[in-house]
């Protein structure tokens, strides 16, 4: 299985990363130990989740995912063959949200409980928090580093003018510097990535891991009209897709993968890995056949044509 640099962080990872925000909500305890068992047998080593996933199911109150990866690493015991990335800073209840140095804290703390682990491999900041100077939440993360309870740090949802910032204000000394990025990136939602961001990704030379790789599911080609959207629980996440635009990326996906006998969900994955500045998208599944689908998309590699194709959707 082919490794790729994770930006300047050390970590090497696999071209596509599981997306751990099913566990918990589409997929039950016993479903997510089946998936990352077949995850980690197809020689695949990183799992994205967050502490707050997945705190809207009904029932839920968060952690409910960093719970499922901690039993399944300590049933397992080869939390020496996986990485893990966590998030830090959605609302976990009343006064517990944010980016301040002593929610940092008290949150890295409760996200180690539940995975039963030693450290994270990639802890990241989940939202920009405006009410936090970044050089305090890059100072907390830095101790975090310090302490060895975490390897690396990101952040997420950052738009151009906060990731500069963040870079400026972290000296890899009294305050971290995100080594990563984690943005919505797929070949509908373009624009806010390829603008702003990825100069900035390319520039410093970060490591790239995005979102929504799959828009919510539409990608996969399974919805294709309003009747469709009741098919799965992230259908009403769905029906904004479903405009000319987006039904010429379907044709462009079909016949794609067409000609590499290959589904849309796989195309749509390998045109994201195939993107220079990525280093490898994040998709989830609730079943193993699912599963085994998308992770053939590391295998594809688009030509120039087929990248050509898929661009024009734009």
């Amino acid at each position: 299985m082919e490794r790729r640099k994770l930006g300047k962080t050390g970590l090497e990872i696999a071209p596509l990363v599981f997306g751990g925000n099913v566990f918990g909500w589409t997929a039950d305890e016993a479903t997510s130990f089946a998936l990352l068992d077949a995850f980690l047998d197809a020689v695949f080593n990183a799992g994205d989740t967050a502490d707050a996933y997945s705190r809207w199911a009904p029932g839920n109150v968060g952690g409910e995912s960093e719970t499922i990866i901690g039993k399944w690493l300590k049933r397992r015991g080869k939390r020496d063959k996986v990485l893990i990335l966590t998030k830090v800073g959605s609302e976990m209840g009343p006064g517990k949200k944010g980016l301040s140095k002593a929610y940092i804290m008290e949150a890295v703390e409760a996200s180690l409980k539940r995975l039963q682990t030693d450290y994270i491999d990639l802890y990241q900041s989940h939202w920009p928090d405006p009410q936090t100077p970044i050089e305090e939440t890059l100072e907390a993360h830095q101790r975090l580093v310090d302490q060895g309870k975490v390897r690396a740090v990101g952040g997420s949802n950052y738009d151009g003018a906060g990731l500069i910032a963040a870079l400026k204000a972290g000296d890899g000394k009294s305050r971290a510097r995100y080594q990563t990025l984690q943005p919505e990136y797929n070949l509908y939602d373009r624009a806010g990535y390829e603008k702003d961001l990825e100069p900035v990704c390319l520039k410093e030379g970060l490591g790239v891991i995005t979102y929504y790789s799959l828009a919510s599911g539409f990608l996969t080609g399974k919805y294709r009209s309003k009747a469709d959207l009741t098919k799965s629980p992230r259908g009403e996440d769905i029906e904004k897709y479903l405009e000319a635009r987006g039904l010429r990326i379907l044709a462009a996906l079909d016949e794609v993968a067409a000609r590499y006998r290959a589904t849309p969900a796989q195309i749509a994955l390998a045109w994201v890995m195939a993107r220079p500045s990525v280093t490898a998208p994040i998709a989830s599944a609730t079943s193993p056949l699912q599963l085994k689908d998308l992770m053939k998309a590391a295998a594809i590699k688009l030509d120039r044509d087929a990248i050509a194709k898929l661009d024009a959707t734009r």
